[in-house]
């Protein structure tokens, strides 16, 4: 395993902005406001001779209820598990009580510890030096994480604190290897944190009544019966309508963008409200990125039998543009339906990433060609003459013919249906791309002999005399 760093300190002194210069992304949603992020955040640092994992965590601002006290949770567990630990200070503030607090609160953990004093851009690096020197470290490191200054002092500093590893077991860890990258989305406060934290057995993510609790999107990874997943715990997407706050507008972004990196989409709603608008229109923007897409409908073991049949039917009637998804019911709180939820997530991503061969989708056509011909165009019907793949994730399949141009949309879905039906695909939309066969003879003129001329000619004197 990778040995791990730890950025705590106050809110908005800057950690976010400092894992992803580390980190070398965007991962970590960075905005002014305070208390911005919740939730630890993980990324590789491989700027460095050796790499290590640093972990985000949101800032500890000293309350002991509500949603400070849940984050001081969650970056208490990232202390625990980090082999080094950085407080990050703000040398524009300067010395703050709480700043002493923290300090007082991580030495406790006898860990390695590093002070980073950020934020030292227009200011006096000397009067930095001499009012931190209080808090007893022989050599603070002065960043200013906005404009990546001082971060070669800084990796020095981490890397000689990091602890030895052994080489074999660096080269058993490999970082690319993902697995299935599952994107839990919908509105909030349906119960994306509380699945996640139920498929994990551990509460890796902050959950709360309070809708909006997540901001930021999560990358968790799980294994479970032999399978590697990636969870994306991704922050609630209202109506365009309701959303005033800049800081929501990066969350609908990130969470936009986790939809297009992922494999599999897991849309969970309201087993109460059913599917609104907004959850139609999620489904949308997965079916317009080609993704998988599982619908889980959450909060299940509340329900009566009676608005269970409700549910179903109005499932069924609200899915009907989406006729390959089935829903699976499911409760992320007692964890009822979860079994059949991974399945139903594996079918989809092993639909949506098969591969065929262009002999069997050729004779898929000719089959469906066969059972029902395309509407004439101008007296005459397109021709459908082979298909080939074009790609996975989703399926694509190209179709080469001639008037090609004129199919109907009604026919393209009919040949998508056939498709799926035939090769058994659940879950994933299918994309079809005609391209239209060149004419051989397009130009070319043919050029009569002489013989062909004179009995041309001939013709036409006959004809004239008759």
């Amino acid at each position: 395993m990778l040995p791990v760093v730890a950025l705590v300190g106050r809110p908005n002194v800057g950690k976010s902005t400092l894992f992803n210069v580390l980190t070398r992304t965007r991962d970590a949603l960075v905005h002014d406001l305070p208390g911005l992020t919740r939730d630890r955040h993980y990324g590789v640092c491989r700027l460095g001779a050796r790499e290590f994992v640093v972990v985000d965590t949101g800032g500890l601002s000293g309350e002991k209820e509500g949603i400070d006290a849940l984050t001081a949770r969650q970056a208490e567990l990232a202390i625990e598990e980090a082999d080094v630990v950085a407080l990050v200070v703000d040398a524009r503030d300067g010395v703050l009580p709480q700043d002493r607090n923290i300090l007082k609160h991580l030495r406790r953990h006898d860990k390695p510890l590093l002070l980073i004093v950020n934020k030292v851009d227009g200011v006096d690096e000397g009067n930095a030096r001499s009012e931190f020197a209080s808090f007893g470290f022989a050599e603070p490191v002065l960043t200013s994480s906005a404009h990546s200054r001082g971060l070669p002092e800084l990796l020095a500093m981490v890397q000689a604190r990091l602890p030895a590893v052994d080489a074999d077991a660096l080269e058993a860890v490999d970082p690319a290897d993902e697995g299935i990258r599952v994107a839990i989305v919908g509105r909030p406060n349906v119960g994306k944190s509380t699945l996640v934290n139920r498929l994990l057995g551990e509460d890796r993510v902050v959950v709360s009544d309070i809708a909006g609790t997540t901001r930021d999107s999560i990358r968790v990874l799980l294994e479970r019966d032999g399978k590697k997943y990636t969870l994306i715990d991704t922050a609630g997407v209202r109506r365009r309508a309701r959303v005033e706050e800049a800081v929501e507008k990066f969350s609908v972004i990130k969470t936009l963008q986790s939809i297009a990196a992922a494999n599999v989409v897991v849309l969970m709603l309201d087993a109460k409200e059913g599917v609104s608008e907004q959850d139609a229109t999620l489904i949308g923007h997965v079916l317009d990125e080609g993704r998988a897409l599982v619908v889980a409908a959450n909060k299940w073991d509340g329900l009566s039998t009676y608005e269970r049949d409700q549910c179903r039917i109005s499932l069924e009637r609200r899915l009907d543009f989406v006729p390959f998804v089935k829903p699976v019911f499911i409760s992320g709180l007692h964890g009822s339906g979860l079994a059949e939820l991974m399945r139903a997530i594996v079918r989809a991503h092993k639909s949506a990433t098969r591969e065929f061969g262009s002999s069997e989708l050729t004779k898929a056509l000719e089959q469906a060609y066969e059972s029902y011909q395309p509407p004439l165009v101008r007296g005459h019907a397109p021709k459908l003459r082979f298909a080939h793949p074009g790609g996975t994730n989703p399926p694509t399949i190209v179709i080469h013919g001639s008037r090609t141009r004129h199919i109907a949309d009604s026919y393209q879905r009919y040949l998508e249906n056939f498709f799926r039906k035939r090769f058994k695909l659940e879950g994933t939309p299918i994309r079809i791309a005609f391209k239209e066969t060149a004419n051989p003879f397009a130009g070319r003129k043919n050029v009569l002999t002489e013989g062909q001329v004179r009995k041309r000619q001939r013709m036409i004197r006959n004809a004239k005399k008759r």
